[in-house]
C-alpha cells in the first residue's frame, strides 16, 4: 500500500479534559479537519464542491479508541478512501502519535454526496470518483506549528 495522505496537528489545551487527555467528542472534529484537508489535497476543496452545486453529508461515523492523546501531542491523521459507491464514499482515518507511531484512534466515515439546490443525494461525478480512488499518497498538511513533517 502506498503512503496515505497525512494531516498533522498539535493538540490544544481547550480540547482536553481536566486530566489533559483529549475529550472524546474532539475526535470527530479531528476527523472532519482531516477530511477537509484531504479533499483540498485532491483539488476538490469545499469551495470548489459548492461552486459545482455539490456538498457532502456524514451519514455514519465509527470511532475506535486504542490509546489517549494528550495536551501538546502532535498527531498525524492518515486518510485513505475505502470505497466509492454510486452516491457515497467511505474514508478511513487513522490517528497516530507522530512522536512514536502509537495508534490512538481509527475512524471510518461514510459520506453521501448531495446537490445544494435542491438538497438531495446525487451520483459521485467521474472526476471526483477518480480523485478519491487515487487518493493523495505522500501529501502532507502540517498544522502542528512545529518542524516540517518527515516523509
Amino acid at each position: 500500500m502506498s503512503e496515505r495522505f497525512r494531516f498533522r496537528f498539535r493538540v490544544r489545551y481547550n480540547e482536553c479534559d481536566a486530566q489533559l487527555v483529549v475529550f472524546n467528542a474532539r475526535y470527530a472534529d479531528y476527523v472532519d479537519l482531516a477530511m477537509t484537508e484531504f479533499m483540498r489535497s485532491l483539488g476538490r476543496d469545499y469551495k470548489a464542491l459548492l461552486a459545482r452545486g455539490l456538498d457532502n453529508q456524514v451519514v455514519k461515523m465509527t470511532l475506535e479508541w486504542q490509546a489517549p492523546a494528550r495536551f501538546d501531542d502532535v498527531i498525524d491523521v492518515h486518510v485513505r478512501t475505502l470505497k466509492v459507491g454510486n452516491s457515497s464514499f467511505t474514508l478511513e482515518h487513522e490517528l497516530v502519535k507522530a512522536e512514536d507511531g502509537t495508534t490512538l484512534c481509527r475512524a471510518e466515515v461514510v459520506y453521501v454526496l448531495m446537490t445544494t439546490e435542491p438538497f438531495q443525494k446525487t451520483t459521485v461525478p467521474d472526476d471526483l470518483r477518480a480523485a478519491l480512488l487515487e487518493g493523495a499518497p505522500g501529501k502532507i498538511s502540517d498544522q502542528s506549528g512545529g518542524a516540517p513533517a518527515a516523509t
